[in-house]
Order: structure tokens, then C-alpha cells, then sequence
């Protein structure tokens, strides 16, 4: 009898062991930054950690013991995150890839990892990790190098128009005494007027393709934006819009090159204007600006009501020469992302294509 006891104790003993190495790493996987979910070979639903179930916005106890067909029905799954669904199972189950990447509703990027086969026992696992601060390096990188290439493309471009500019302005220099004999200087003094514009356009593309460094100054961010808005507003007003800026009791201070900054508000709010022009003069054009503080930065936030953009020009936004109106340059957006950059600080967008865009600047406090 005591062996049989013996026996019974060792296995209790073997089983509480295990369990408690199944409950601390069913712990670690709960508090996972990536999102878990298994299902059985049946199809069932048996684990989902916390991550997960804030990405489907489902209580994790009503998920356990669904299927997919459960999880497509339930009523609390959004719409949006059904086509998710619909959009990961066609990818990766039905057309059997291990890999697929979403963004969220907030522009996060995720990478899905599915696990089958041998190894797992009949059993699916499908892991979901935040790859946002990946992409938004991958991105910087490659905006960099395209705009590394644009300074020197504007520099080979400048130097071989002034080049012939300058022999033209030396001759008519020498043939203005001759001019002047038969009563023609005014020729030769337009001529010379008209190179020097040519030389000053050539030298505000070659500053604009590439920044010069800023010369700093401490600033209230308030009164720099209130600038910019009392640049804008009559402008707006022609064109059917309001510019509202949400003031703050307190100010916010950050050392940037104000001229260069406004450069930047500037521009994002004439896209803006420009956006919501072209819903047509009977839609109530709204621009609003305001400013919040986020640990070590400052954040500047300008959203508008216009027509917004679709996934592949925001996937273009900041490359240098690509734009959507008939007389853009392509340009302005990118020497803004190259400001921001030569200040520490990043622009963030978010747009929906019918409703409006929203930019987001981040610059450090001062």
C-alpha cells in the first residue's frame, strides 16, 4: 500500500511541477509586448494573451473556445478588425504564408508570424509584434538617402545653368559700351537684371533642396504659430477656410530657427488650404492648430477637414518631386522633413482619404 501511495505522491508531485511551469510561462506569455493566439488542431481557440485581445478590442474570456467563424460573428469585433481578419486568413492560411504585415487604426506596423505543421502538433499559432520603430528607421534611412541624392542633383544641376549665365552676364558687360553708343542700354540693363533673377531662383532652389544649418533661438511656440496664423488667415478666409489655434495658459519653449519653422507650419497649412479647395467652395473648410507637451518634446498638431490622402501618396509624402497638384514643385514637403530632422525633431501624418489629414511636428523642449 505504501508504494502505491508513494507512487500517487510522485505523480501528484511530477503534476504540480508541471503545472506550475505551464502557469509561468502561460504568465510570460500574457505579458508578452506581442500579441498570442493558439488554436487547437480543431480549430478551438485555447490560449490569447493580453496584447492580443487589445488588438481585436475583445475581453480575452469571451474569445477562449472560439473559432475563427466565432471570432468573424462576435459582437463586439469592429468592422475594420473583421477585415483585418478576413484580409491575415486569405494571406496567410489559405494562400499558407508564415509572414504578413498590418498597420492598426492608430498607423502602427505590425508583423503576423504564423506556426504550424510538426512542430506544433496539428496546433496554429499566430504571433503579432510592433514593428513601428523598425519601419519608422527603415523610412528615415531610405528618405535620407533620397534626399542626400536630391542635394546633388540640385548642386550639379545649379552649377552647370550658371556656368553659361555667367559668360552671357561678362559679354553683355563688354558689348554695354556699344549699346550705349546707339542708344540701346536699356537692352543690356534688362538683360543683366533678368540673369541676376535667374541667379537668385537658382540659389532659392539650391536652399530649399538642401537647408542650410539653423541658427537657433529660444521661442515660445504659441507666438511663432501666431505668427504663421496672422500670415495665413486672410488668405484662408478667401478661400472658404477658418484657422483656429488653441492657445495654452503656459508657455512651451523650443531653441529652433523660427524662420525655418515657419518655412515648415507654413507649407503643411497652404497644403492644407489647398486640400480642402479642391472638395469645392460650398465645403466649410476647417484648419486647426494646437500644442502639447510629451515628456522631453514639444508636439505641434495641425489637422484639416480637406480631402485627405490614400495609402500610397502618404507612402510618398515626404520624396522629393512627387506631388498631386497640377503646379507643384514636390519639394516643399520634403525640405520640411529635412528641417525637422536637422532639428532633432520628426513629422508624423495620418490621413483619411474623404474626411482630412493630421499632422504631427516633435521638436525637443527647450
Amino acid at each position: 500500500m505504501s508504494e502505491i501511495q508513494e507512487t500517487v505522491l510522485e505523480s501528484f508531485q511530477t503534476f504540480q511541477s508541471t503545472q506550475l511551469v505551464k502557469d509561468k510561462y502561460e504568465n510570460i506569455l500574457e505579458h508578452l509586448d506581442s500579441g498570442i493566439i493558439l488554436f487547437d488542431s480543431h480549430g478551438i481557440l485555447t490560449f490569447v494573451n493580453v496584447q492580443m485581445a487589445k488588438l481585436l478590442e475583445i475581453p480575452r474570456a469571451s474569445l477562449i473556445g472560439c473559432t475563427l467563424t466565432g471570432i468573424l460573428r462576435h459582437p463586439q469585433l469592429s468592422r475594420l478588425n473583421k477585415r483585418k481578419l478576413l484580409r491575415i486568413y486569405r494571406e496567410t492560411i489559405f494562400h499558407r504564408k508564415k509572414h504578413h504585415e498590418f498597420c492598426d487604426d492608430r498607423g502602427g506596423h505590425w508583423l503576423l508570424t504564423v506556426t504550424y505543421g510538426d512542430q506544433m502538433n496539428g496546433d496554429f499559432l499566430l504571433s503579432a509584434k510592433d514593428v513601428s520603430d523598425y519601419k519608422q528607421i527603415e523610412q528615415t534611412a531610405y528618405q535620407n538617402d533620397k534626399l542626400a541624392m536630391l542635394g546633388k542633383i540640385s548642386a550639379s544641376i545649379a552649377h552647370e545653368i550658371r556656368n553659361p549665365l555667367t559668360a552671357i552676364r561678362g559679354f553683355i558687360q563688354l558689348l554695354r559700351p556699344h549699346l550705349l553708343q546707339i542708344g540701346k542700354d536699356e537692352y543690356a540693363k534688362i538683360i543683366m537684371m533678368e540673369i541676376d533673377r535667374g541667379n537668385d531662383i537658382i540659389s532659392e532652389f539650391l536652399n530649399s533642396s538642401k537647408p542650410t544649418s539653423p541658427q537657433t533661438s529660444v521661442i515660445d511656440v504659441s507666438s511663432l504659430l501666431k505668427d504663421v496664423v496672422l500670415l495665413t488667415e486672410s488668405e484662408a478666409l478667401m478661400n472658404g477656410c477658418q484657422i483656429t489655434m488653441q492657445d495654452r495658459e503656459l508657455p512651451l519653449y523650443i531653441s529652433v530657427d523660427a524662420k525655418q519653422i515657419k518655412q515648415v507650419i507654413l507649407n503643411i497649412i497652404k497644403n492644407a488650404m489647398d486640400a480642402i479647395a479642391d472638395l469645392g467652395h460650398n465645403h466649410p473648410g476647417m484648419i486647426q492648430i494646437h500644442t502639447e507637451q510629451d515628456h522631453k518634446n514639444v508636439q505641434i498638431h495641425i489637422s484639416d477637414n480637406g480631402k485627405g490622402m490614400d495609402n500610397n501618396t502618404l507612402s510618398r509624402l515626404f520624396d522629393p518631386f512627387f506631388t498631386t497638384k497640377e503646379s507643384g514643385t514636390g519639394l516643399g514637403l520634403s525640405v520640411s522633413y529635412r528641417i525637422i530632422k536637422n532639428h532633432g525633431g520628426y513629422i508624423y501624418v495620418d490621413s483619411v482619404l474623404g474626411k482630412g489629414t493630421d499632422f504631427m511636428i516633435t521638436l525637443p523642449h527647450n
